[in-house]
C-alpha cells in the first residue's frame, strides 16, 4: 500500500493539488488494501488511477475479482470492516462500477478550486 499512497501523493503534488492530499492518501490506502484482500485473484494485480479536472480529484482502483464491495455496519470491537466507512466519510462521493471481469471502486474529492468555482462572483445566486 505504501507504493499506492506514494504514487497518489507524488501525482497530486506534481499537479499542485495538495489541499485534500491526506484524505486522498487515506482512501487510496483503504481501496488498494481492499482490492488486495478481497478483489484480486491469485496471480493478478489491481490498477490505481488518479485523475483531476482541476476542481475534483477522482481515485479509481480496478481489480478483476468478483463481488460488490459494500459499506459494512461494524461494531466498535470489530477488527476490520472500517475501510469503506472511512472512504465514505472522507470522500465527497463514492461508488462501484461493475466490469466483466471485476470492478472499479472509485471516490471523488472536491478541491479548493471547486469551492472557488461554487462561490458566486458578484454576490448573486
Amino acid at each position: 500500500m505504501s507504493a499506492a499512497r506514494a504514487f497518489a501523493l507524488q501525482t497530486l503534488t506534481e499537479w499542485g493539488c495538495t489541499d485534500r492530499h491526506d484524505d486522498v492518501r487515506l482512501c487510496v490506502s483503504e481501496l488498494a488494501t481492499n482490492a488486495l484482500l478481497h478483489g484480486v485473484p491469485p496471480g493478478r494485480e489491481f490498477c490505481l488511477t488518479v485523475v483531476t479536472d482541476g476542481s475534483l480529484v477522482r481515485v479509481e482502483v480496478r481489480d478483476s475479482g468478483g463481488g460488490r464491495p459494500e459499506v459494512a455496519e461494524g461494531r466498535v470491537e470489530d477488527c476490520g470492516g472500517r475501510g469503506l466507512r472511512l472512504v465514505t466519510a472522507f470522500a465527497d462521493d463514492f461508488g462501484v462500477t461493475a466490469h466483466k471481469p471485476g470492478k472499479t471502486v472509485w471516490s471523488v474529492f472536491k478541491t479548493a478550486a471547486a469551492a472557488r468555482i461554487e462561490e458566486p462572483c458578484d454576490g448573486s445566486i
